[in-house]
């Protein structure tokens, strides 16, 4: 449940609107998104769209058919797909053909939700996260998460610091900052951690290592030593193999 601005607890299905701002706010339904992501490359296509659309009918129902029900179903585009039969052609199809054809769901995006919503929900604040869990416990907290944070920093500032001193040529620092881009891409912390799988830990921590150290030569720096070190090892076995992250703890 969401406190609204008159401190009334509401749903996520309708659009919102930050208190004093003009950027519309939609909340994902993790329970869809997951079952999609999780659940339903396990069954028929036929099976999992007639759940689907049985879940969005009773939501439906919940909300009074109010006008503007708005439902977010909401995952990693690509990552579901590998795990269905023909990467998802069947359920997808089927999918579509059901939505298209039903009475009462409409297609839409965020987008056309808002301009026929002209009056969305207020918050009167919004806390900082993500849709796994609520928090950034994928990306950091963990001690080799923390520690790959750690190791960016340093080359952050050495970065910093090699632009100051005003040695580096015009190629070279476009060079440097391209390779500073690819080591603060969030899929490195994604992956650090116990719970993912060892070989894609390894494969991922190892790839870190070697961009950091070509940052630092590209600012004319030798590497530090702890870079030929690894950091992170894995050893657990996530569902999806770790591509997706369920957007509640699993007991």
């Amino acid at each position: 449940q969401i406190q609204g601005g008159d401190g009334a607890a509401q749903g996520v299905h309708r659009p919102y609107r930050l208190k004093g701002g003009r950027l519309g706010t939609f909340f994902r339904d993790d329970g869809l998104s997951d079952l999609i992501g999780f659940t339903y490359s396990d069954w028929h296509a036929d099976d999992a769209v007639a759940n689907l659309v049985g879940h969005l009918e009773d939501i439906a129902a919940a909300e009074n058919e109010r006008p503007d029900t708005v439902v977010s179903i909401i995952l990693d585009g690509e990552n579901a797909w590998e795990h269905y039969p023909e990467n998802g052609y069947y359920f997808l199809s089927a999918l579509y053909r059901r939505l298209v054809e039903h009475p009462g769901i409409e297609l839409t995006t965020f987008s056309e939700a808002i301009e026929r919503c002209p009056a969305p929900a207020e918050l009167p604040r919004l806390v900082a996260g993500s849709w796994v869990y609520g928090t950034f416990s994928t990306w950091i907290g963990d001690p080799d998460k923390n520690r790959g944070w750690d190791m960016l920093g340093a080359a952050k500032r050495a970065y910093d610091a090699a632009l100051a001193s005003g040695r580096l040529g015009e190629e070279q620092r476009a060079r440097a900052l391209e390779q500073l881009a690819v080591c603060e891409g969030s899929d490195w912390f994604w992956w650090f951690g116990d719970y993912n799988p060892a070989d894609t830990v390894s494969d991922f921590e190892r790839l870190y290592r070697r961009h950091l150290s070509n940052l630092y030569r590209f600012i004319g720096k030798e590497p530090p030593a702890y870079l030929d070190q690894p950091f992170a090892h894995g050893g657990g076995a996530p569902r999806a193999g770790g591509t997706m992250r369920s957007g509640q703890a699993q007991s």
